[in-house]
């Protein structure tokens, strides 16, 4: 049998800091892999704006910036931290992308692909070559940072298809989601989402060793509880406490009753962190706390048809 210790950890929303502890616990736990279920890119942008006298002007979580152009790197890093895309523009640019949508998200896009190149660049010097690094994109990634991925030496690109991990196990990656309010890049029905995930799992050979990698929980799960909100996407309170309503995927939670893998692995939702059965299989979420730039993740240690270790880290 094959023993084999990973990694799991998803929702990182653009936040380096988090992104840089994930590769980080491959030696803190000598890992055989790391599996990242999307959520990757950050959504609020900060510009940087050239001044007639050279310097640069930002603003920052409440606080106003003047930078001279040898600060702009260590500033830019910072941004990152904190899981925001970092842009100098000049003044003109900076009336556009507040005026054009359009332009906007193009350049969005843009930033996006570049931010995620960025971070494929850090792990050879944080990951040993016996680890592998399996990545599929989340509902909320562009589907342009499919190719940034793809391009790297160091990464597996996993999204809607089957990765074998050890010769034994193999991982189920699907990065899309049921229906939001937010209409994100990676959604659709029901229907859809089941007929796409019985494709992908047509390809897997053993369910009993088999790992599904599904960013969507499973429908009524306790791991995709999140706020009710209403039109306007304000969250509803009832009692002085928000409204909190079952959103995951009825087709997720239908397939994996049917099928039975050993393990699913999910996030998304990242007010539901847990870990629950459905049927024999074991049903995780670690949540999210990207914007305090903590790290949520799950150490699973997997033994044949068995799970020796699963163990939640946070830091």
């Amino acid at each position: 049998m094959a023993r084999t210790r990973f990694m799991f950890a998803t929702d990182l929303h653009g936040s380096e800091t988090v992104w840089r502890k994930f590769l980080n616990t491959a030696k803190i736990y000598d890992l055989d892999a790391l599996v990242l279920s999307g959520d990757m890119t950050g959504k609020l942008m900060v510009p940087i704006i050239k001044r007639p006298d050279g310097k640069h002007k930002s603003h920052l979580l409440g606080r106003d910036y003047l930078l001279a152009e040898e600060e702009i790197p260590e500033f830019a890093k910072r941004v990152r931290m904190l899981s925001y895309l970092p842009y100098v523009t000049t003044p003109e640019e900076a009336e556009r992308i507040g005026n054009d949508m359009q332009y906007r998200e193009d350049l969005f896009e843009k930033l996006e692909c570049e931010i995620v190149d960025l971070w494929m660049t850090l792990i050879p010097e944080r990951v040993p070559e016996k680890c592998r690094v399996i990545i599929s994109p989340g509902n909320d990634d562009k589907l342009a940072i499919d190719e940034t991925i793809k391009q790297s030496p160091y990464v597996i690109f996993a999204e809607e298809d089957v990765i074998d991990l050890d010769g034994e196990h193999e991982v189920l990656c699907f990065g899309w989601s049921n229906p939001t309010p937010f209409d994100s890049p990676r959604e659709c029905s029901e229907e859809e989402m089941e007929e796409r995930l019985e494709r992908v799992v047509a390809k897997v050979k053993k369910m009993d060793t088999a790992v599904f990698c599904i960013h969507a929980p499973p429908y009524d799960s306790q791991l995709d509880y999140a706020p009710m909100v209403d039109k306007n996407l304000n969250i509803i309170v009832v009692g002085g406490k928000p409204q909190m309503i079952p959103v995951g995927s009825t087709a997720v939670r239908k397939i994996i009753e049917k099928y039975q893998p050993l393990l699913g692995l999910h996030g998304h939702i990242h007010e539901s962190p847990g870990y629950m059965k459905i049927g024999r299989t074991q049903c995780l979420n670690p949540g999210s706390e990207y914007g305090e730039g903590i790290f949520k993740g799950y150490l699973v240690e997997i033994d044949g048809p068995k799970i020796t270790r699963l163990q939640r880290v946070e830091g």
